[in-house]
């Protein structure tokens, strides 16, 4: 059980922990559902867990309480996300809580879906079982940054990728980027890659690299199993060619762009030119993607920043020099210290010779 032991948690931590445990297992493949994991347990026992792996099959709770079966009457599950209290592709996790006839829920997370929004927490109340919210909500929290924000919000969760040398440059002026950082960081940007339901790039990037931006190689992980992301390029002047390497997977590909026919024939999703907040909207609202990654050169990667839409920066920053004449990092034109913007450093990871920084934008300026 990774490290986790009784005797430096308490109870109710010890159990929700593994509950996060066994929802971090479907976080590659649950897309567009929200990661949630279940245990039950009886008598200091586990006698029930299972986790939600993939949007149309049951969910966590529905998994716990088959392997716990009749034992799980008078018992008590923690759950990692509110249990859900409408009829979707599944029956009400509240209900079949309330069915086998649970002592008491031990909820770490609300979920702010409408649908459920304290609806969940209700039934379970209604049906006398005793429920307490908030156990290790903040580690449950970042299971799901873009589903709770989207709920919340309308608008997907995002995350902007930048690799730089130390002098913060991207490329040589060439346009020349391959490669900056090691293969360790390469590999850490799968992750981040496998987790988003989008990732999104501008026509230079594409012309340039011919980059795929796909999930091609996951540690432990089998590849198949991915529910890939969305290729969304933002190409306002149709010049997208259709030998881009990107495009021999049509249908996880996604171009704003003024309707060009050879592209419908492909199979691929024509977004009308809009400013980029709406399109996040876009995304949020009528494909459920609430993860978006940007992974784009300097112009649209500052646009995303000073349009305040980046709610986290990774930064790879690699051990070497490209000069004053190579591509900066970002664009943006400061005169003054005030205009700067400023970060929250919330984590430092060495990947190989590489810097990982996962920063939060400051949205105020100083």
């Amino acid at each position: 059980m990774s490290e986790l032991t009784q005797d430096h948690l308490s109870e109710q931590q010890y159990w929700m922990q593994r509950a996060i445990e066994l929802a971090r297992l479907g976080q590659y493949s649950t897309k567009p559902n929200p990661n949630v994991g279940c245990v039950i347990v009886k008598d200091g026992q586990l006698i029930g867990e299972g986790y939600h792996p993939k949007a149309g099959q049951p969910h966590a709770e529905v998994f716990a309480l088959r392997q716990a079966g009749d034992h799980a009457k008078d018992a008590t599950a923690y759950v990692t996300l509110e249990p859900c209290a409408h009829y979707g592709r599944t029956p009400p996790c509240a209900e079949a809580l309330v069915k086998a006839q649970v002592k008491k829920v031990v909820v770490a997370c609300s979920d702010p879906n409408p649908l459920v929004a304290g609806k969940g927490v209700q039934i379970l109340q209604n049906a006398g079982i005793e429920v307490e919210t908030g156990i290790c909500v903040d580690e449950a929290k970042t299971l799901n940054f873009g589903f709770l924000k989207a709920m919340s919000t309308g608008l997907p969760y995002v995350r902007l990728k930048v690799a730089s040398s130390l002098d913060g440059r991207t490329a040589m002026a060439s346009g020349e980027s391959k490669w900056i950082t090691g293969t360790e960081a390469r590999q850490d940007v799968q992750h981040w890659r496998a987790i988003s339901g989008a990732v999104i790039t501008g026509i230079q990037t594409v012309l340039a690299d011919d980059c795929e931006l796909n999930v091609r190689v996951l540690t432990d992980v089998d590849v198949s199993t991915v529910v890939q992301p969305k290729r969304i390029v933002l190409d306002r002047q149709g010049q997208l060619p259709l030998s881009a390497k990107m495009l021999q997977n049509p249908e996880t590909v996604m171009v704003m762009t003024p309707f060009r026919q050879e592209l419908a024939d492909l199979g691929v999703i024509q977004l009308t030119p809009q400013p980029l907040n709406q399109l996040l909207q876009t995304l949020s609202q009528q494909y459920q993607i609430y993860d978006v990654l940007v992974e784009a050169g300097a112009t649209l990667s500052t646009a995303f920043l000073q349009q305040g839409l980046v709610d986290e920066m990774i930064s790879y920053v690699a051990p070497t020099l490209l000069g004053q004449s190579a591509r900066a990092m970002f664009n943006a034109e400061f005169s003054k210290m005030a205009e700067q913007r400023r970060f929250e450093l919330v984590d430092v990871t060495q990947l190989g010779q590489d810097i990982r920084l996962r920063l939060l934008p400051i949205q105020e300026l100083i």
